[in-house]
This record gives C-alpha cells, sequence and structure tokens, in this order.
C-alpha cells in the first residue's frame, strides 16, 4: 500500500511550498502530478501556473492529470514519490459528475492506493472556514472537498496544517476522530 501524507490549509498558506520540500526531501525521484488545466486566455491564472512551476526542481518529472488521477497512481512504482497539486483544482475538473459518479470516482482514488507503493503527498485546500456558499454548485465543492479531505486524512500516515506560513502536524498534535459519519 501507498505511503501517503495529506498537506492541508487555506489558499496562499504555504502548502504547495511544504508539500514540494517533503516531496525533496523524500530521496525519491519526484513525479509532480499537476491537476490544473491552463487557460491562455486567462493570465491571472497562467501565472499562477508559472509560479508553481518555477519552484520545481528541472530533474523533477511533471505530468498534467486533469481527471484521471487513480490511473497515475497506479502506473507509478514503489520508487516515486507522487505529489499530487491539488486535490481542489482536481474535483472542479469533474465537478459536474453526478453523485453515483462521483462516489464511484472516489471508490476507484481510493482503491488506487492498494495498488501501488509509492509515497504519495496530496496537496488539498481547506474550504469549509468561510461563509457557506450562497450557490448550489459552491455548496457542492465545498462539501465534496471537505468530505475527500477527510477521509483521505483519515487513512493518511501523515497530515499536515498549513496555516499562517506555519507547519503543524496534525498527526502528532491532534486527536483523530474515531468514525467517519455516514453519507
Amino acid at each position: 500500500m501507498a505511503k501517503l501524507i495529506l498537506v492541508t490549509g487555506a489558499a496562499r498558506s504555504g502548502k504547495s511550498e511544504w508539500a514540494e520540500q517533503l516531496a525533496a526531501d523524500s530521496g525519491k525521484p519526484v513525479i509532480y502530478i499537476a491537476t490544473a488545466q491552463e487557460n491562455l486566455e486567462d493570465l491571472e491564472w497562467q501565472a499562477r501556473i508559472e509560479k508553481h512551476r518555477s519552484r520545481r526542481p528541472e530533474i523533477w518529472q511533471t505530468r498534467s492529470i486533469p481527471v484521471k488521477l487513480s490511473s497515475a497512481i497506479v502506473d507509478s512504482s514503489a520508487s516515486d514519490c507522487l505529489l499530487i497539486d491539488s486535490l481542489g483544482t482536481w474535483l472542479a475538473n469533474v465537478l459536474d459528475q453526478t453523485e453515483a459518479e462521483w462516489q464511484e470516482t472516489l471508490d476507484t482514488l481510493f482503491q488506487s492506493f492498494d495498488r501501488t507503493e509509492s509515497l504519495i503527498i496530496f496537496v488539498a485546500e481547506e474550504t469549509g472556514w468561510g461563509v457557506v456558499p450562497a450557490y448550489p454548485i459552491g455548496r457542492l465543492f465545498r462539501d465534496r472537498l471537505g468530505n475527500l479531505v477527510r477521509e483521505l486524512g483519515a487513512i493518511a500516515d501523515t497530515v499536515y496544517l498549513v496555516a499562517g506560513g506555519h507547519v503543524l502536524n496534525l498527526s502528532q498534535l491532534g486527536t483523530p476522530l474515531k468514525s467517519y459519519p455516514q453519507k
């Protein structure tokens, strides 16, 4: 089974930089899984993507995987460190899925962890600390991402929270919940 690390936090908190440091320190070949889809018409979005690119060492392999995350995980080898940035962007790419399709996507994702021995570092946004979104699609995104982060956090070997430019190891400082609520 894969070794799983979850790095979560708010926007601009430093979570990607922390995940990149963990990947660099792993001593393994790093495969950076970029979930963002380029949009050449959105200059601000492109600038964000370029900022992430500029921080990566040239020896890291980068793969653009906006949807088929499970396949990328299964295709990895035990010697790899996968850095997946980010789950929120990946979710946005598949947000149009019905509940049944989304549940199948989640099941396939979680099953993929048993089919590799890679180190997998996930970056995920914390979206539930603000107001309840006024629109149904915003609420759907927030709820799906919140549930995904919670489920992943429950099985991850280590969970980090990055806030205000500081890293907290929640696996050492926190107490895991006994069970996950039924859907």
